[in-house]
């Protein structure tokens, strides 16, 4: 897992540094991802922060796929080039009950690695545990999602996430 003295202002050029050993680096990363998940028995393969996802989707070795609403990746941006499918509609959240349906006929591969993104991190690792129950092997939730958690004053953005770090995004 990602060294936790990295800052945001850190995290982009130290993913996007090319590796000699970048088979090594998917390895390590991944495998370090499902022990701890294994420790913490997680219903998924596990976890992974943003920063190191970033890497892994940099290195071709797995596929991001956000998870988060049309009207969340319309508003408040998504990640360029990933994959979508939503588990939630609406602004009500309504599960969707086609989501791992969806998915498999969008994604197919069950045994390819997939790295999910939503809001906080929570989302994504429900989603994480249906695909997984649905039969795909490698899937992996983002740890703190898109935005981070909500900090004292009630707002997002500033206590971890995708955008904190500094990865690429975009907004509509």
């Amino acid at each position: 897992m990602t060294d936790s003295t990295i800052t945001p202002n850190d995290a982009f050029s130290s993913a996007s540094s090319a590796s000699d050993n970048s088979g090594a680096d998917v390895a390590s990363l991944l495998s370090h991802a499902k022990e701890d998940a294994r420790q913490q028995q997680l219903p998924f393969a596990g976890s992974l922060t943003p920063v190191d996802a970033w890497r892994l989707v940099q290195l071709g070795a797995a596929t991001l796929v956000d998870v988060r609403t049309n009207e969340e990746r319309k508003f408040v941006g998504h990640v360029p080039g990933s994959q979508h499918v939503a588990w939630a509609t609406g602004t009500a959240m309504t599960r969707n009950p086609r989501f791992a349906k969806e998915f498999e006929s969008k994604l197919k591969d069950k045994a390819a690695v997939f790295l999910l993104l939503c809001r906080s991190g929570k989302r994504s690792a429900a989603a994480a545990e249906a695909l997984t129950t649905a039969g795909f092997v490698n899937v992996f939730n983002i740890t703190e999602g898109f935005e981070g958690e909500i900090n004292e004053i009630q707002q997002r953005g500033q206590l971890g996430g995708w955008r904190s770090y500094s990865l690429p995004w975009v907004q509509d």
